[in-house]
C-alpha cells in the first residue's frame, strides 16, 4: 500500500514555530495565504511526478511496509524539518522541499507500525559498529544510504551531491554522509536488511 501524501498549511500550527528553531535553508520571504497555496500547488505537482514511486522505491529498499494510508506533510513558513508529525518548511526551491520530504519519509518507514522493532537487530548492530559516532550520525548511515539510492534513481548525481553539499556545516550529518560514501551506500543497505 502506497499512502497518499497529503500537503497542508495549518496557520495555527505554524504560529507555534515563530520563537523556535529555524532552519537556514528555508526560505526568507513572508508569504501570504494567496502564495501558501500556490507553494502547495506547486509542492503537490513536484511530488507527483515521482512521489508514489519513491514511496515504493523506500519499502523496495528498506523492506519494510507503510503501515498508514495518509500521512499529512505540514508545511510551515520555517523550522527544521522533522518526520512525526510530518513538517517542512516552505523552501525556494521546490525541488529541495521533495529532498527534504523524502528525508523525513524515510525516517517514517523505519517507526511507522510494528516496523521498528523489525529494524531492532540491524539498528542494534549499527550503534554498536558506531559506538564513537553521536546517536544522530548512526541513525542517519542507513538514512542517507537509501537516500543515495533514491536520489540516483529519480534524480541524478548532481542533486545528491548538492545534499551532501548543503549539509557540510552539520558534523553529524557530514559524518553520516562520509561513512556512506565511504562504505557505499548498496553496502549499507543490504548490511541493514540482512540482520
Amino acid at each position: 500500500m502506497v499512502p497518499q501524501i497529503e500537503f497542508r498549511y495549518s496557520n495555527i500550527y505554524d504560529e507555534r514555530f515563530k520563537k523556535h528553531r529555524k532552519s537556514k535553508m528555508a526560505s526568507k520571504r513572508k508569504f501570504t495565504e494567496k502564495t501558501i497555496k500556490i507553494y502547495i500547488k506547486n509542492l503537490e505537482k513536484e511530488w507527483g511526478k515521482n512521489g508514489d514511486r519513491i514511496l515504493l522505491e523506500l519499502e523496495k529498499l528498506t523492506r519494510l511496509r507503510w503501515h498508514e494510508q495518509k500521512i499529512i506533510c505540514y508545511v510551515v513558513e520555517n523550522t527544521i524539518p522533522f518526520s512525526d508529525p510530518l513538517t517542512i518548511p516552505f523552501y525556494d526551491k521546490v525541488d529541495f522541499a521533495i529532498d527534504m520530504l523524502t528525508h523525513e519519509l524515510i525516517h517514517q518507514i523505519y517507526t511507522q507500525g510494528n516496523n521498528l522493532k523489525k529494524c531492532k537487530k540491524a539498528w542494534n548492530h549499527l550503534f554498536k559498529k558506531y559506538k564513537k559516532d553521536t546517536w544522530n550520525t548512526v541513525i542517519h548511515i542507513p538514512l542517507h544510504a537509501v537516500h543515495s539510492s533514491v536520489y540516483l534513481k529519480f534524480f541524478g548525481k548532481n542533486r545528491l551531491e548538492r545534499n551532501i553539499k548543503l549539509f557540510k556545516d552539520l558534523p553529524d550529518y557530514a559524518r553520516s554522509w562520509k561513512i556512506v560514501q565511504k562504505e557505499g551506500y548498496k553496502n549499507i543497505i543490504n548490511e541493514f536488511k540482512k540482520e
